[in-house]
């Protein structure tokens, strides 16, 4: 049931997404923020133009990306412990990006690389989809897919070891050196995701129940939720090519969504979507003041909420 208030929660969301990108715009040495496009100091302006802005942007993008692809593997596979990172989507989309940079050239331009990490998501989403077979053991099972995905990935270092520095960023997930030419393939993506999920919410609904159920009202099973995976990965792939495997965020939002919305997927999309965005600026943020990447900070608050819901629905089988 949608929780009363669904829209104002939404427009509170919007409202800490926006206050959450000015505090990691006013980060930093040089006391650069917003104000300073309409200063004199150029080279404020550059600073926030060339370097907060596109970095903020993707973080924006990115997370939002993340946290609609949790929300929507959380409904096909129906568990609440399902997110990129455990369902090979994630591990699969690093390994499709990293087969890009050692290839090296064209290949490692952002918007090649997005469309090989589209592969490799699709892939390991793929891989999982075949392992569980009609056993539902996601979580158990996605966790050994994609600890291969991720030891494969680790073994192709072993060809370019003088690329280990750059591609630890694709397994840990960093917002460092984001430019608009990462954005440029990444908006689109986002939009095209959210408006497709937003409008698929009543199948989303259906499928969060169970199969019986689904077959009762007339929704054909299989092609449903085999489009929900398929965008799901998109999503993934989109954000991993973009930042690296920004860790739990897809677990993070749509749980935080639910509590704040409800369950109904119309509402719960966006606010994944949102939840996630000011995720990653929020762990970027921080990140940049402790010297970490943003992915280690979602990784560590991620592990804490993993447990819990582990320990609430009876463990992670």
């Amino acid at each position: 049931m949608t929780r009363p208030g669904a829209p104002l929660v939404l427009g509170g969301l919007a409202v800490l997404l926006l206050a959450a990108s000015l505090a990691h715009l006013g980060i930093g040495a040089t006391g650069a923020t917003l104000g300073a496009l309409f200063g004199d100091d150029e080279r404020a302006r550059a600073v926030v133009l060339e370097l907060r802005a596109p970095r903020l942007l993707v973080g924006l993008c990115a997370g939002a990306c993340l946290g609609v692809s949790g929300a929507l593997l959380q409904a096909g596979v129906r568990n609440q412990l399902a997110s990129p990172e455990i369902t090979g989507v994630g591990s699969g989309a690093v390994l499709g990006a990293v087969v890009a940079s050692v290839v090296g050239g064209a290949a490692a331009q952002p918007v090649p690389m997005a469309a090989a990490a589209l592969v490799g998501g699709v892939v390991g989403g793929g891989v999982l989809w075949v392992v569980i077979g009609t056993s539902g053991d996601v979580a158990v099972r996605g966790v050994v897919v994609s600890a291969v995905l991720v030891g494969t990935t680790l073994l192709l270092l072993t060809a370019r070891p003088q690329l280990a520095g750059a591609v630890s960023r694709w397994l840990l997930g960093s917002l460092v050196g984001r430019t608009w030419e990462h954005l440029a393939p990444l908006w689109p993506v986002l939009v095209a995701v959210l408006v497709v999920a937003t409008a698929l919410g009543g199948v989303l609904d259906v499928l969060a129940v169970d199969d019986d159920h689904a077959h009762a009202v007339g929704l054909a099973v299989v092609p449903w939720r085999s489009a929900v995976l398929l965008l799901a990965a998109v999503a993934t792939s989109a954000a991993v090519a973009a930042v690296g495997a920004t860790a739990f965020v897809g677990l993070l939002a749509p749980h935080a969504a639910r509590w704040l919305v409800g369950p109904v997927h119309r509402w719960a999309v966006p606010a994944s979507a949102l939840a996630g965005a000011v995720s990653v600026a929020a762990a970027d943020a921080v990140g940049q003041l402790v010297g970490v990447p943003a992915g280690a900070i979602t990784a560590l608050i991620g592990a804490v909420v993993l447990v819990a819901v582990a320990r609430r629905t009876g463990g992670i089988g």
